[in-house]
């Protein structure tokens, strides 16, 4: 623990010299981390083999499994990304607003929170997106990863720390924490004095947790429970391209697909989504509508309306109303992604604007609620809270303000 607190002070007082750097020197940092973190790609992909070998040993599934790997094309990905991220508009010393008041000049700026804390799971992929968008916007990042991650976790923080330093900027400005117990993530999560906010990213378990343990500041990113609609006026050659990409491109992701509500006007549609679910290797859970159609489909239950299965799984209900879509969803979602399949414009104003979820989509895949789709470039995470950041959170999200007040020896009477 206390070499943990240590590296907390090291972050902290790193973060005071980030805060001062400017865009070009960030920029120059940031393309410097793509090119060692491609150069050094062979051994990052053997820490990450001894990372996927420990899970499989340990039974883990291939979800999981699928979370945790990295190869060429994913690293390249997450390379880009760090590329994408230096293109970007600083995002610090923006003035946000400005006015006089007598002899006092007011001006709003945008600042760096200072050091951000970032809990996350078996995806090494964070450790960069997220070291990458704290740079770009001034941050110090103390990332703190999963057990079964740390091999990778290691090796990617090791080569971005050495970019730093061929950059001459403090190498503490990113860290990892060496220790993965659940002591040490509850003590991280607590320590006020050095973490200026704090950014869980994983499971409901996960979040539910540093909600509940952390004394720093917290954004929540949530679980996602996304739900697709189909209405009762649909197009329907686009029910099943968005459907199988919402919930199969890839399943183990917060902004794929877990249930799904149809109009029982529509239930013509049903055999071809069974089949192209099915085709997929997709366990469906349905109500007795949807179980009356195929001997297969398991008789869900109310949690598995609620579940986010991050697998090949999905539930499906019938309702009878774009309302009881509404009402249903805003009862078992996670407030993440929710989308409409419709041609009835009234319908789809009607559920943009009743779902209460961070992004709402309609006629689309829930698949785009990332910062890259979004064009930011990596994201932090996807909040699904309502105070400061909601949705995907870009760089404006990783800056505060405060006011700079220019006074003409001025005093208050």
């Amino acid at each position: 623990m206390d070499e943990m607190r240590e590296q907390g002070r090291l972050c902290k007082q790193a973060s005071y010299a980030l805060a001062k750097l400017s865009d070009e020197k960030k920029n120059e940092a940031l393309m410097r981390i793509a090119d060692v973190l491609w150069e050094q790609r062979d051994s990052i992909f053997q820490a990450n083999k001894e990372d996927v070998d420990a899970a499989r040993a340990a039974g883990r599934n291939e979800s999981f499994i699928d979370r945790l790997s990295l190869d060429e094309q994913r690293l390249a990905g997450i390379c880009e990304g760090v590329r994408q991220v230096a293109a970007l508009p600083d995002p610090c010393g923006k003035v946000l607003a400005q006015w006089d008041r007598g002899d006092l000049h007011l001006v709003k700026r945008s600042v760096p929170f200072g050091v951000i804390g970032i809990i996350y799971e078996a995806r090494p992929n964070v450790s960069v997106d997220a070291a990458a968008l704290c740079l770009k916007s001034g941050n110090a990042c103390y990332l703190r990863g999963s057990r079964e991650t740390f091999a990778s976790n290691q090796m990617l923080c090791k080569w971005m720390r050495e970019a730093l330093k061929q950059c001459d900027i403090d190498e503490n400005g990113v860290a990892l924490v060496q220790d993965v117990s659940h002591e040490a993530a509850d003590a991280f999560m607590k320590m006020r004095e050095y973490l200026d906010l704090l950014i869980p990213r994983g499971s409901a378990r996960l979040i539910a947790r540093c909600v509940e343990n952390a004394r720093v500041p917290i954004i929540e990113t949530g679980s996602g429970n996304c739900i697709l609609y189909i209405d009762r006026k649909v197009n329907k050659d686009w029910v099943i391209p968005i459907l199988i990409n919402a919930k199969c491109q890839r399943v183990s992701v917060c902004n794929a697909a877990e249930s799904l509500l149809i109009h029982k006007d529509r239930l013509d549609l049903i055999p071809m989504i069974l089949q192209a679910l099915k085709a997929n290797g997709v366990t469906i859970h349905g109500d007795e509508t949807i179980c009356s159609y195929d001997t297969d489909v398991i008789l869900a239950d109310e949690g598995d309306y609620a579940k986010e299965y991050l697998d090949y799984e999905i539930s499906i209900k019938c309702v009878e109303s774009v309302d009881e879509a509404i009402d249903h969803i805003n009862t078992h979602h996670t407030m993440h992604s929710d989308a409409i399949i419709s041609d009835d414009p009234q319908a789809i104003e009607a559920f943009l604007n009743g779902v209460d979820a961070a992004v709402v989509y309609a006629n689309a895949s829930t698949r785009f609620s990332d910062g890259f789709e979004f064009g930011f470039g990596a994201e932090i995470g996807i909040s699904t809270q309502k105070l400061h950041a909601r949705g995907p959170m870009g760089l404006s999200e990783l800056t505060t303000y405060k006011y700079q007040v220019i006074g003409k020896g001025t005093i208050r009477k």
